[in-house]
């Protein structure tokens, strides 16, 4: 069995809002393959699956959140959509998903950076809370008002070459300046 590193960042809970609007700002279907990127408990992924009919993968290094997940989703009745696995972030192969959740430190987002440009498929998303990528500008970037924490969300889409950027405007949620 492969030794995993400490985590680079302790389990914070994603607040409810952040959830309710980070999903909506993914514009998720049911055809989308959700990857969350230190998924702690796996709230976010089975609200997912729930709310929106993804299937999806959570990674992170704790094992017993991972298994608090699993046995969370297998309770809600969505154990054969989603799989988590204990696993280093920064390995994971992301060429199957076209949505990925991250909330992580800046460091971490800008260290992710590299494989979620080259991995991903043109007209995946990235939805991160709290913490930019740097000089990667969003297409979106949301502040809740009013929210449980302040929260920032920050949406990046893959470009396709041969078609221009879509608006950042999502349905019941403002862009902030």
């Amino acid at each position: 069995m492969p030794a995993f590193p400490r985590p680079d960042i302790g389990f914070v809970p994603t607040p409810a809002d952040a959830i309710t609007a980070m999903l909506k700002l993914a514009s998720l279907t049911p055809a989308d393959v959700v990857y969350d990127l230190g998924c702690g408990d796996g709230r976010l992924l089975i609200r997912a699956a729930a709310d929106y009919g993804v299937s999806g993968v959570g990674v992170d290094v704790d094992k017993t959140l991972l298994e608090r997940a699993q046995t969370e989703a297998e309770q809600a009745g969505l154990g054969d959509r989603l799989r988590f696995r204990q696993g280093n972030l920064f390995e994971v192969d992301l060429y199957g998903a076209t949505v990925v959740f991250i909330y992580l430190l800046p460091h971490l987002n800008l260290r992710l950076r590299s494989s979620l440009q080259t991995q991903l498929r043109p007209g995946s998303r990235i939805v991160s809370h709290m913490f930019d990528m740097g000089d990667w500008v969003p297409q979106t970037r949301l502040r809740l008002e009013p929210s449980e924490e302040d929260s920032v969300l920050y949406l990046w889409r893959i470009a396709d070459q041969t078609a221009p950027e879509a608006s950042g405007a999502v349905d019941g949620l403002h862009s902030a300046t």
